[in-house]
C-alpha cells in the first residue's frame, strides 16, 4: 500500500509588485560600495538556502549570488516537510525574536498569496483546527495574533473529535514544497543569481572565488563545520491524494496531523531525536495512517499513498550569526543560517532577512578594509 518516492517563469509586473509590497520592502543600504560586485556563495539549496539567496540578491542588488549544493528539489529535506506555517518553539531563542521571524514570514507569504504568483509558488490559505485532549494543556501560542481568525473551537466543532476536550481554530498559510523551491530558484535566476551542483567539503575551498560564504547546510553543518549542537530529528510522513479535504487537523502534541495542500495531503508523523535512518518503516506508516483516519475517517478512501522520510536539522536555537574564519593571513567571512528544525517554513523569510543584513555588514567591513588599504 505504501511506497517511497523521491511554473512557469514569473512575470516582470508581478515580481515588481512583490518587491514594492510593504511586507516585502527591502532596504538597499549597501549600494555604492567601492567593491564593484561582492561575490556571495550560499551553500545549500533547501528552503533556507534558497530563501537566503533570493533575499540577499534583492536586498543587495550590487552583489552576485551563487547557490552551491549537491542536492536540489525534489531531494532535499525541505521537500519532505508539510510546509505549514504553525511555529515550533526554539528553547534557546527569545520568543520575541521567534515572533518577529514568524510575522515577517507570514506577511511575506500572505503578499504572494494575494498575487498572481500564488499558484506557481504553491502558496495557499488553509483553515482548520488544533485539538487537545485536556483543556489545561492548551496555552495561547505566541503566534496566535499573527495567523488569521484565531479563536477557541465551538462545541459543535468539537463534536467532530469526541476524544478531545478543547481546540483552537484559525487560518494559516501552506507552501507546496517542491513548487515553492522551484519558484524561489527561478526567482533567484531572474535576479541574475547562479546555481551550481557541487559538494562542498571545506568552506576554504570557496575562498579564492567568493568574498563571503553563507552557510545554509542544515544537518550538514555537523560535518562541514563540526557543529555538534545540531542533531537529526527523523520525520516520516505520508503524501496522499484526498482532494476533498480542505481543512487541516493537528493534534496538540504535534505528532498526528492532516495538512491539505494544492497537490496532495500530508499525513504525519514522527519525531525521532537522534535517528539518522532514512529508510521508511512500514509499521510507522500504518500507525500514521490509522491515527489520521481516526481523526478524519474519510481518509480511508485516500489514494496514491507515498512515504517520505527526512531528517530535521534541529538545534536548541537557530544559528544565525557572523563568523570570520582565519587561516594564516587569509580571512573568510561566513554568515551561518541553519538549525531551523521543524520550524523552517514558519521562520524562513524572517531568518533570510536577518542573514541578508549580516551579509551587508560583512560587505561594509570588507569595503572599509579596502578603503584603509588604499590610504
Amino acid at each position: 500500500m505504501f511506497w517511497t518516492i523521491g511554473w512557469q517563469s514569473s512575470t516582470r509586473n508581478t515580481i515588481q509588485y512583490l518587491r514594492n509590497h510593504p511586507a516585502l520592502k527591502f532596504h538597499q543600504n549597501w549600494c555604492g560600495l567601492s567593491m564593484s560586485k561582492p561575490r556571495i556563495a550560499v551553500i545549500g539549496a533547501g528552503l533556507i538556502g534558497l530563501s537566503a539567496a533570493v533575499c540577499i540578491s534583492e536586498t543587495i542588488p550590487t552583489c552576485s549570488v551563487t547557490i552551491i549544493s549537491d542536492e536540489f528539489t525534489p531531494n532535499t529535506t525541505s521537500d519532505v516537510a508539510a510546509g505549514m506555517l504553525i511555529p515550533h518553539t526554539y528553547p534557546g531563542t527569545p520568543i520575541y525574536q521567534q515572533k518577529q521571524w514568524f510575522k515577517e514570514t507570514f506577511d511575506y507569504l500572505f503578499a504572494i498569496n494575494n498575487s498572481s504568483e500564488a499558484p506557481s509558488a504553491g502558496i495557499s490559505l488553509v483553515s482548520g483546527w488544533q485539538i487537545f485532549k485536556t483543556s489545561s494543556s492548551a496555552e495561547l501560542p505566541f503566534w496566535s495574533d499573527i495567523v488569521l481568525g484565531f479563536r477557541a473551537m465551538t462545541e459543535m466543532e468539537l463534536k467532530k473529535f469526541p476524544q478531545y476536550r478543547f481546540g483552537q481554530a484559525f487560518t494559516t498559510l501552506k507552501c507546496d514544497c517542491p513548487s515553492y523551491l522551484l519558484w524561489l530558484e527561478k526567482r533567484l535566476k531572474g535576479n541574475g543569481g547562479e546555481v551550481h551542483a557541487k559538494r562542498i567539503a571545506n568552506l576554504w575551498d570557496l575562498q579564492n572565488n567568493y568574498d563571503i560564504v553563507v552557510n545554509c547546510t542544515g544537518i550538514g553543518s555537523r560535518q562541514l563545520i563540526g557543529d555538534l549542537k545540531i542533531y537529526p530529528v527523523r520525520g516520516q510522513v505520508l503524501k496522499v491524494h484526498a482532494p476533498w479535504l480542505n481543512h487541516f487537523i493537528r493534534d496538540g502534541d504535534g505528532l498526528s496531523y492532516i495538512y491539505p495542500g494544492i497537490h496532495n495531503v500530508t499525513l504525519g508523523g514522527t519525531r525521532e531525536k537522534g535517528s539518522w535512518n532514512l529508510s521508511p518503516d512500514p509499521n510507522i506508516s500504518k500507525d500514521i495512517f490509522d491515527k489520521c483516519c481516526a481523526l478524519e475517517p474519510s481518509l480511508q478512501k485516500a489514494q496514491d499513498i507515498k512515504v517520505r522520510v527526512g531528517l530535521r536539522p534541529s538545534r536548541l536555537a537557530v544559528r544565525l550569526q557572523k563568523e570570520i574564519l582565519v587561516q594564516g593571513e587569509k580571512k573568510l567571512p561566513v554568515v551561518h543560517n541553519y538549525g531551523h528544525g521543524s520550524g523552517g517554513f514558519s521562520m524562513h523569510w524572517g531568518t533570510a532577512k536577518e542573514a541578508a543584513r549580516l551579509v551587508g555588514e560583512c560587505i561594509a567591513t570588507l569595503q572599509d578594509s579596502l578603503s584603509k588599504a588604499k590610504l
